[in-house]
């Protein structure tokens, strides 16, 4: 049995993500998570309301993160440039969990009410890094616009970093990701782009 309620949490984590991919989650139970974690199952709601938040956990640690690092990033920076300096403050947080990462994406693609949920957790990250954006005096529809494509740049190299063979570091692909990002701002590809005409 585990001793501490943190190591508890951790092997019912472990647990419901070996049974997922073994098994699949919807074929899998809280009753089975906890028996493979060595607890009961009231245990496993004591740490987690249901089956699909065991991959979720830490996700209130992060968003308290950047909301936190958005506000201390320095004044001269702009939205886009305040997300970066901010994700690089918190991608340590994902570096340390990085054997919980990959398979437990696998799991999430896998899996729509898996996807459905993450998806619902992105919104909602994105919403709260937008309304830290506004605390800075950023205008909403920036704000809103600068969250909703730094979050897709830092997916993205999330992504990357788990995918790559080298074994880049995670700020290595964020880096990039960011830089992707300026050049499809870039404003001399506006400049080149056709213009829209009614039919």
């Amino acid at each position: 049995m585990p001793r501490s309620g943190a190591e508890a949490r951790r092997r019912l984590q472990q647990a419901a993500l070996e049974l997922y991919r073994e098994r699949g989650f919807d074929q899998t139970t809280t009753a089975e998570i906890a028996a493979r974690a060595g607890v009961n199952e009231r245990t496993f709601f004591r740490h987690f309301p249901d089956k699909r938040e065991v991959l979720f956990d830490g996700e209130a640690d992060l968003r308290a993160a950047l909301i936190e690092a958005v506000a201390e990033a320095p004044d001269d920076l702009q939205p886009v440039e305040i997300l970066l300096w901010a994700f690089r403050k918190v991608e340590r947080i994902l570096e340390d969990n990085r054997p919980f990462a990959e398979p437990r994406m696998e799991v999430i693609a896998a899996t729509p009410a898996l996807r459905e949920r993450d998806s619902a957790k992105a919104a909602s990250l994105t919403d709260a890094v937008a309304e830290a954006l506004r605390q800075r005096d950023v205008a909403d529809r920036l704000a809103r616009l600068a969250a909703q494509t730094g979050w897709a740049a830092f997916h993205q190299a999330a992504q990357a970093w788990i995918d790559d063979p080298a074994q880049q570091s995670l700020d290595a692909h964020l880096l990039q990701a960011f830089d992707d990002l300026r050049t499809l701002y870039a404003a001399d590809l506006l400049t080149k782009a056709p213009a829209l005409h009614e039919p």
